[in-house]
């Protein structure tokens, strides 16, 4: 009895104030674990919320980079598409498990451990990285409706803002519904790529060989420009925030042994997800290689470009309107679990509640604004630098969100008996300085080249 008033103790000391609310209140602890269940009834009623962290590294600002980096350089960058994934895994299974040991998500963390100052600077950050993500999803979406509807970009943008009414009506039947659409969409995504993969007919071998890390891809400026802006696109900062909150939307017991049992099959349920969304990222990098690296099209960087050139270059008719629907299940997507991300972030960090839709139209006209303007003033050509961009400015905030997560799941005190083991330590720090070492170079290089 003694030990355990000890331990109590000890955990307080690790953090400055008491929690005083749930993260995601309305949903906490929402989703029934069948405690006495088998394996796979305990794995489904965990299945969620890794499909819904997989959704942002299979978004709109994926498809930007992916394109650009197949149609440069063929199949040469599907390495780099391996090991952020790699790096995706490791983080978002740190995330969960901070979420499920601490019963804080990352932004509530954070709110604690820092001066108000510094977490002003993260909150800040991490709305410009929701923001930039944002921006891609606006601009995925409307582009989706100008190749299907043929509705203009400036049109199609302003109808992105309505999604939040959208987004309120499916906050208020449930979260299980929230995860049908996403695991539905991701569906949707999935089939029109493996059509895409079939009609291009890509060669097995130099896909193989692309799979293995070159050195070219640090020494070619240009090359490692796409390679960040993939990882910028690939580990996402928002996604460590939604992680370690809506994996706590599970009833299982708040207890040693029911924290292990959550982190064991929440962390199955991440990696399998996130296996899954590499098969789709790597599928739009091979059907850009495939289609237009190898025909001599190395120039294509723009969705709307690769739309047109698909059917004709792939004989195949549905080709181009499978890649726009699919375009149109991504953005719409990324919208949902955006908005979540968003809501986490200003309530953890500034402790403040809006009410949904209002929190989601803010979110949304940031990302609109500038939207508009460069699709006024530059049309198509203008939209595709912009994806791109947000990406790289999404890598760039990437270790303000990754650092402050592996210090905290390294601290024994907020821990406890979940905390890193040394090996886990290593490779976590090893990833960070990787991370931090590619941003500092393409920032030296962009002021300096």
């Amino acid at each position: 009895m003694l030990l355990s008033t000890n331990k109590t103790a000890k955990r307080k000391q690790a953090w400055r104030k008491e929690k005083d609310t749930h993260s995601l209140p309305e949903v906490f602890s929402s989703i029934k674990v069948p405690m006495n269940g088998s394996f796979w009834r305990k794995l489904l009623a965990f299945s969620g919320p890794g499909l819904m962290v997989a959704v942002g590294y299979m978004d709109p600002g994926n498809w930007a980079t992916d394109i650009a980096g197949g149609a440069q350089f063929g199949y040469t960058l599907l390495s780099v598409i391996l090991i952020s994934n790699f790096f995706a895994i490791i983080l978002q299974y740190l995330a969960l498990k901070l979420g499920v040991a601490t019963e804080r998500d990352l932004a509530q963390a954070c709110r604690d451990h820092y001066h108000p100052a510094v977490s002003f600077g993260l909150w800040v950050l991490c709305e410009i990285a929701i923001a930039a993500c944002d921006l891609a999803e606006v601009i995925g979406s409307a582009l989706a409706f100008n190749l299907l509807f043929g509705i203009p970009l400036t049109i199609g943008v302003l109808i992105t803002a309505l999604d939040v009414l959208l987004i309120l009506f499916f906050q208020r039947k449930g979260f299980r519904l929230i995860e049908s659409i996403v695991a539905a969409l991701i569906t949707v995504i999935l089939c029109c790529f493996g059509y895409e993969i079939i009609a291009s007919r890509p060669d097995i071998f130099p896909m193989i060989k692309g799979l293995l890390p070159q050195l070219q891809v640090v020494t070619n400026p240009s090359m490692l420009y796409i390679a960040i802006g993939i990882l910028g696109a690939t580990v996402m900062p928002h996604n460590l925030y939604l992680h370690s909150s809506i994996v706590q939307t599970r009833d299982y017991p708040r207890t040693d042994s029911g924290k292990r049992m959550a982190i064991k099959f929440a962390g199955i349920d991440s990696t399998l997800a996130l296996l899954f969304a590499f098969f789709i990222n790597a599928a739009i990098l091979i059907v850009a290689a495939a289609s237009f690296h190898t025909s001599g099209h190395k120039d294509v960087a723009d969705i709307t470009v690769a739309y047109k050139l698909l059917s004709p270059l792939l004989g195949a008719g549905m080709a181009s309107i499978l890649f726009a629907v699919a375009l149109l299940a991504s953005g719409q997507n990324s919208t949902l679990t955006g908005t979540l991300a968003g809501q986490i972030v200003m309530e953890g960090f500034l402790h403040i509640r809006l009410k949904p839709w209002l929190r989601r139209l803010i979110t949304r006209l940031i990302a609109i604004i500038p939207a508009f303007i460069v699709t006024m003033i530059s049309g198509e050509k203008g939209v595709a630098s912009l994806l791109v961009l947000s990406q790289v400015i999404l890598s760039m905030q990437l270790s303000f969100a990754v650092i402050p997560l592996i210090i905290f799941t390294n601290d024994p005190l907020k821990m406890g008996i979940f905390v890193n083991r040394s090996f886990t330590k290593v490779v976590a720090w090893v990833v960070a300085f990787i991370i931090l070492t590619l941003n500092l170079y393409l920032l030296w290089d962009m002021l300096f080249h």
